[in-house]
């Protein structure tokens, strides 16, 4: 069995990056040459996926553009010789997925924008990859989320999750898993807290944006109890999932990094670093940053 099928939440309003996401999306933000989001399918599809269902909402239409076909401007770009620029807007082709779009009309949480997969995923494991985070790995087509769904097929879980270590003054900002090592880096998931302080955390070690669900997480979901603000927390549907059977959690490797574009220092820091990765630009870019370091 393949996992095949995949959903992006990004639905959410993006209030911390305010007025950058006024009138377009947090995903849509650009991070080097491509939107944040171009990176979440670009993973999804080095790791197999094929179908892809991603949960906008108001104000969330550039998404939605983004991801059709503009034949007018590949023609343009045709008739002036601008090949570069023709091969980059003909990303869509290279990855080789369907993009399916459905909105959730009201922000009522990350485990409700999951529960709106129920009927394009049906009874198939899938995966769930937060539309604001990208994770780059060194080995492109055995990337992280690859090694997230080999794992899932060989142990059939009901979840399996991806975590990383973080800071213990930054385990406020994430769930946080309960567990036991079981390998190196592979944890059994005993309880999970959402935000924890860090006098009340268990572990550091970090939820990442990164799932791997059997169907049974949507009932799971829809037993879950509204929470602070209206919304339903994921994490909450997930400790519901741990009284069913086993979740585990896959931590990074060396080689795979995680950037968080929720915030301006850390959105800062992914475009710094990933427009390192051009070659276009690194050489100048670098000198640039050397320059200005030495200003400050």
């Amino acid at each position: 069995m393949k996992i095949r099928k995949a959903i992006i939440p990004s639905a959410g309003l993006g209030t911390r990056l305010l007025p950058a996401t006024f009138a377009q999306p947090k995903e849509m933000l650009p991070v080097g040459r491509k939107p944040t989001i171009q990176y979440v399918v670009e993973e999804l599809s080095n790791a197999g996926i094929k179908d892809i269902l991603i949960i906008t909402g108001r104000n969330k239409r550039a998404i939605e553009d983004h991801f059709d076909i503009d034949y007018n401007l590949l023609e343009n770009l045709r008739q002036k010789g601008k090949k570069k620029l023709l091969e980059q807007m003909s990303f869509l082709e290279k990855l080789n997925v369907n993009i399916f779009i459905t909105r959730q009309s009201r922000p009522t949480g990350l485990a409700d924008a999951v529960l709106l997969g129920e009927s394009f995923v049906k009874n198939e494991p899938f995966a769930v990859a937060l539309g604001d985070t990208i994770i780059k790995s060194e080995m492109t087509h055995n990337n992280y989320l690859k090694r997230l769904c080999t794992f899932h097929i060989e142990h059939n879980p009901l979840a399996t999750i991806g975590i990383e270590p973080v800071e213990k003054d930054q385990v406020s900002r994430y769930g946080i898993i309960d567990g036991t090592e079981n390998d190196t880096g592979i944890y059994l998931i005993k309880d999970l807290i959402e935000k924890p302080t860090p006098e009340k955390a268990p572990s550091t070690l970090a939820i990442n944006g990164r799932y791997i669900f059997n169907s049974d997480i949507f009932e799971c979901i829809k037993e879950t109890e509204i929470g602070i603000g209206g919304e339903r927390q994921l994490t909450d549907s997930i400790k519901l999932l741990l009284n069913k059977g086993e979740v585990w959690g896959v931590s990074m490797k060396k080689g795979e990094k995680r950037y968080d574009i929720g915030n301006p220092l850390d959105y800062a820091k992914a475009y710094i670093e990933l427009s390192l990765e051009d070659p276009e630009i690194n050489d100048d870019l670098k000198i640039f940053i050397k320059n200005l370091a030495n200003k400050l």
